[in-house]
């Protein structure tokens, strides 16, 4: 008989495993609903330069707050710019914004984290103490004043959310890696002359990092809404950058004259909400063994 190498048989794990996690999500309706709705949005968002059927920031000449058409599904704004095209354009913004501020956050949130749960404990107070600082400050708030000192624009967003978004994955880490420092294995390392760097990226990070994926991923369409939210307000992306916040803006105005505005600048918003929201809860049901439904 062939020996199997230790890396053939970590392969054979390794498939094994998505193996079982993609035939207990096929089992979840909801959750393929969600991820088919989250391929099609970072679909439509990658490829937006391509399927566009106009220039989403042109003005043209033609029906102002038209109805749906062939040439224009989802009608015209009022200043005669295709809906369709802006929409798209807008889920590019909204994904940048979302990627973006969420990997920064998950980043210095994983960092401080570990930092505040495997230091000593006077680290950890002071660490708690700034955290909870920055979470106490209402976003809108928090918000508000950074567009004051920096004016709005797609990189304010981005820093609102990722400053709001650092607490929240750092409390995650930090209640995991102090319920894991103390098991028998990190004790047994620790006894083998085993340095902090090796418990913490070999031992910690890997238990650490599944919960967390699975809570940015059900974050998303909360940083999306908060991105809208803004840009409806003003202070988020500026025109003419297509944004769904800026689309609802502009359909408020004119809504007693055309209803497709901010029917095409809610949809996308609740579709994507969905979305990650069904995918967040199917993966949360396949890795975490305290919440899978079969059990």
């Amino acid at each position: 008989m062939t020996a199997i190498s230790a890396s053939d048989a970590r392969l054979i794990r390794g498939n094994s495993a998505w193996a079982e996690h993609w035939g207990q999500l096929r089992k979840n309706r909801l959750g393929l609903f969600g991820l088919f709705l989250v391929i099609v949005m970072v679909s439509s968002a990658l490829l937006a330069n391509f399927i566009v059927p106009f220039d989403p920031t042109q003005i043209m000449v033609g029906p102002r707050l038209g109805p749906p058409s062939w040439a224009h599904p989802l009608g015209t704004d009022q200043l005669g710019r295709d809906i369709l095209s802006r929409v798209i354009m807008g889920g590019r913004v909204a994904l940048i914004v979302a990627l973006t501020s969420l990997a920064a956050a998950l980043s210095l949130g994983l960092v401080l984290g570990l930092v505040a749960g495997f230091g000593p404990r006077w680290l950890d107070n002071g660490l708690l103490l700034a955290l909870d600082s920055v979470r106490a400050f209402p976003v809108i708030i928090f918000a508000l004043a950074v567009v004051t000192l920096l004016g709005p624009s797609l990189l304010t967003v981005v820093f609102v959310v990722a400053v709001t978004s650092i607490p929240v994955y750092a409390r995650v880490v930090r209640t995991q890696t102090q319920s894991l420092r103390d098991h028998e294995y990190i004790l047994a390392e620790r006894a083998m002359g085993a340095g902090t760097g090796r418990i913490l990226g070999v031992h910690i990070l890997p238990n650490v990092i599944g919960p967390l994926l699975i809570l940015v991923s059900m974050d998303v369409p909360l940083v999306i809404t908060l991105e809208a939210g803004l840009s409806f307000l003003g202070m988020g992306v500026r025109p003419p950058t297509p944004s769904w916040g800026t689309i609802l803006n502009d359909g408020y105005s004119y809504i007693q004259n055309s209803p497709w505005p901010v029917i095409a600048g809610g949809i996308p918003i609740i579709l994507t909400t969905l979305g990650f929201t069904f995918l967040g809860e199917a993966l949360r049901d396949i890795f975490d063994p305290k919440l899978r439904r079969d059990v």
